[in-house]
């Protein structure tokens, strides 16, 4: 009786602190959001005394918790854990309608616009260190900005009048306070030798396979917490979870060119990643396809008919049309302006609409990596209709308006240290008219028939792509895709192909999308522009496109290893 009481003692005293400790930690990540809005308003009173005085100063920290594991064939690589504690300080001169972010025409590379600095601050929520911290920060920002107002005012004495007159600052239409309590890192990890155990599982089955030289899987959970204050007057902080599964895997052809493979699997918590077995499959289904690559035929360059299916139709939709309509580009006088002069002309197919949806956290069950509830200028996310049966009707807006958009919709995202720009969030592309897989088949080898081509290419999985919209180059796109089928007119089974890239311009690859299917696919990513790299979603059905056009892609003249693996048939 007497060591049954004396457990119970120690168990509550033991529960006793950590509550302590917890509510310690609670008061602190309270506290933080008053050192800023303290420290903001200090720093603004003193600096209005100047004669070039700001009228707008912005304060984001972000808290940033990662962990990391990952295996190759089946052996432990790395296992780490991190965190850190970020300042990044946006300081404005001037007033709404011209400050130091405007554009200064002419001008290769100027520091202060694209000033990205990053300042590491503790996480112990020392109040002395990080008021000092601002203090330094706010003070270079502030002599930054003044000194390109200067060129600024100068850029727009000496050069011809802008097309675009809008003012380079939305005010708000809404002053937000929101707050969320803080997430428990190492809760919501849990055992991390169970996430060491999976990647290595999910590694291991590659070993049998003697062609195959790169064999990764990967995992990681990361926790990034956002405080955000303004001297408008915004408070905002809140979470964002984000889980990964990667396995990525590579065989050499005999001619050198270098065959990738991945498998992604994204969700908010760890606890909600896929069961193992799921994971296992499709890590079985990439060694029979990567087999079935060493072997594939090389397409020669082509133009045709070609079928996307939902996940490379999502891809397609990202890099062709989403980035070209993120609002900032429309005044950029360097930028192709794609659809600036569209807005209510039909741009795509009358049974298509694009929607991007930041608030939309699920789609069939499954989670989307492009969910914020507020963006990183604090204004609160909307879902934004850009293209309403076939018409163009907005673009995805930040706080730097365009004529005849005045306000931000929620969009302006950047990556931790940089400077908010409009980008893309959840792309859900939607469709009037969805077509079974038989009838979409039919259609394009009716459409093949029509243009006397013996096949058209079927894309099923792509890696990803990129975009150009300068004008001082094409003003091109470039999906990379690696599981590609020809589909033959005559009724001979599909074949694998391999060697291409799906490269174009935008509106006439627009111009050429006739139907949509009833297979929707999700890809869940990550894209990288000015901001920096942010995550995203896109779901989309499939699609048929009447013309389309494939080039070699680049190939390695390095020739596959001379000797097998040492661990070939090791599985263990």
């Amino acid at each position: 009786m007497f060591a049954s009481k004396s457990i119970k003692s120690k168990t509550l005293f033991i529960q006793l602190i950590f509550l302590m400790l917890l509510g310690s930690q609670l008061l602190a990540q309270e506290s933080l959001i008053h050192i800023l809005k303290d420290e903001l308003q200090r720093e603004m009173s003193e600096l209005k005394k100047q004669d070039t005085a700001p009228y707008f100063i912005s304060i984001m920290v972000t808290n940033q918790k990662t962990y990391r594991t990952s295996a190759s064939f089946g052996t432990l690589t790395g296992s780490s854990k991190h965190s850190a504690t970020y300042l990044s300080i946006s300081v404005r001169v001037g007033d709404y309608t011209l400050d130091n972010t405007h554009e200064v025409r002419g001008e290769v590379f100027n520091q202060a616009q694209f000033d990205q600095s990053i300042l590491e601050i503790p996480s112990d929520q020392n109040e002395t260190a990080i008021r000092s911290a601002i203090w330094r920060e706010i003070n270079r920002k502030y002599r930054m900005a003044v000194e390109n107002y200067g060129k600024v005012k100068a850029n727009v004495a000496i050069k011809i009048k802008e097309e675009d007159q809008s003012k380079d600052f939305s005010p708000l239409e809404k002053i937000e306070s929101h707050y969320e309590p803080p997430l428990n890192f190492d809760e919501m990890l849990g055992d991390k030798t169970v996430w060491e155990n999976k990647v290595m599982e999910y590694s291991r089955p590659f070993l049998k396979e003697k062609n195959i030289y790169v064999a990764n899987a990967s995992f990681n959970f990361n926790l990034v917490r956002k405080y955000f204050v303004t001297t408008e007057g915004t408070r905002v902080v809140q979470n964002i979870p984000y889980t990964q599964y990667y396995v990525n895997s590579m065989i050499k052809s005999s001619d050198g060119m270098e065959l990738p493979l991945y498998k992604s699997y994204f969700s908010y918590e760890p606890k909600n990643m896929p069961d193992e077995s799921i994971v296992l499959a499709d890590v079985e289904q990439m060694i029979t396809k990567l087999k079935e690559l060493y072997n594939a035929a090389v397409v020669e360059p082509f133009t045709g008919p070609a079928l996307l299916s939902g996940k490379a139709a999502g891809v397609f939709f990202h890099e062709i049309f989403g980035h070209r309509v993120e609002g900032h580009r429309m005044k950029k006088s360097d930028d192709a302006q794609t659809f600036k002069k569209k807005v209510n002309e039909k741009v795509l197919l009358d049974d298509i609409s694009v929607i991007f949806d930041p608030r939309l956290k699920t789609y069939q069950k499954k989670d989307l990596n492009g969910y914020f509830l507020y963006d990183d200028e604090g204004v609160a996310s909307q879902r934004v209709t850009v293209v309403e049966s076939g018409v163009l009707k907005n673009f995805l807006m930040s706080r730097s308006p365009i004529e005849n958009f005045s306000y931000s919709n929620g969009h302006g995202r950047s990556m931790i240290g940089m400077n908010p720009v409009s980008r893309q969030s959840n792309l859900i592309v939607e469709s009037k008219k969805l077509l079974t897989p038989d009838e979409m088949r039919k259609k394009l080898t009716d459409e093949c028939k029509k243009q006397g081509k013996e096949f058209g290419l079927l894309f099923d999985e792509v890696l990803g792509g990129f975009t150009m919209t300068g004008r001082f180059i094409p003003n091109s796109f470039n999906v990379t895709p690696v599981i590609v089928y020809k589909v033959f007119t005559d009724g001979r089974p599909d074949e694998l192909v391999r060697g291409v890239d799906l490269v174009g311009t935008p509106l006439l690859m627009f111009s050429n999308i006739t139907n949509t299917g009833d297979e929707f696919g999700i890809f869940n990513g990550f894209c990288g522009a000015e901001s920096g790299s942010v995550p995203v979603s896109c779901v989309s059905p499939s699609l048929l496109v009447s013309q389309i056009e494939v080039q070699k892609k680049v190939k390695s003249q390095e020739k596959p290893p001379l000797l097998e693996r040492p661990d070939f048939d090791k599985v263990q």
